[in-house]
C-alpha cells in the first residue's frame, strides 16, 4: 500500500508590479482558467488553474543546454515557467501579439518537443512546449 504524497498542489506565486497586465495576460491571452480571487484594502490576488504541476531541477550545466537548445545562448535566470500546450506556434504567435518578447520561436528539441522561449509579464521567462508524437 503506497503513502498519500506529503505535497498536495504545487503554487508558483508570482508578484507582477502591473497586476492587471499579468491577470489579462495569463487568465485571459494564455487561458488560464481563474480559481479563486481575493482581494484586501491592501490589494488583490488571483489564484490560476495551470493544470498539472511538476518541479523540474537541474543542474547549472544542463540548464544552459536547455537555454541552448532553446534558444541559441544562456539567458533563463534561476527560475523559469514551463507550459505545456497543444500548438506552441499558435500559443506563441498569441502571446507575442499580447506583449511577450519572443526570445525564440518554437524549435525542435532533442527531447521531441516544439519549445518556443518568452519573456512574460510579471518578469517571467516562459518556456511553451508541444509534445512530438514519434
Amino acid at each position: 500500500m503506497s503513502e498519500e504524497p506529503a505535497v498536495r498542489e504545487l503554487r508558483l506565486v508570482v508578484t507582477a508590479p502591473d497586476y492587471d497586465e499579468a491577470l489579462s495576460f495569463y487568465r485571459d491571452v494564455l487561458g488560464l482558467p481563474e480559481l479563486a480571487a481575493f482581494s484586501s484594502p491592501d490589494g488583490r490576488v488571483t489564484i490560476l488553474e495551470a493544470g498539472r504541476a511538476t518541479l523540474e531541477l537541474t543542474d547549472p550545466n544542463h540548464a544552459a543546454f536547455i537555454d541552448d537548445v532553446e534558444v541559441g545562448h544562456r539567458v533563463a535566470g534561476h527560475i523559469r515557467v514551463a507550459f505545456q500546450v497543444d500548438d506552441s506556434d499558435v500559443v506563441t504567435a498569441r502571446l507575442a501579439a499580447a506583449g511577450a518578447e519572443v526570445l525564440a520561436g518554437p524549435t525542435r528539441t532533442p527531447w521531441n518537443s516544439l519549445n518556443s522561449r518568452l519573456q512574460a509579464p510579471g518578469a517571467l521567462q516562459l518556456t511553451l512546449f508541444e509534445e512530438l508524437d514519434g
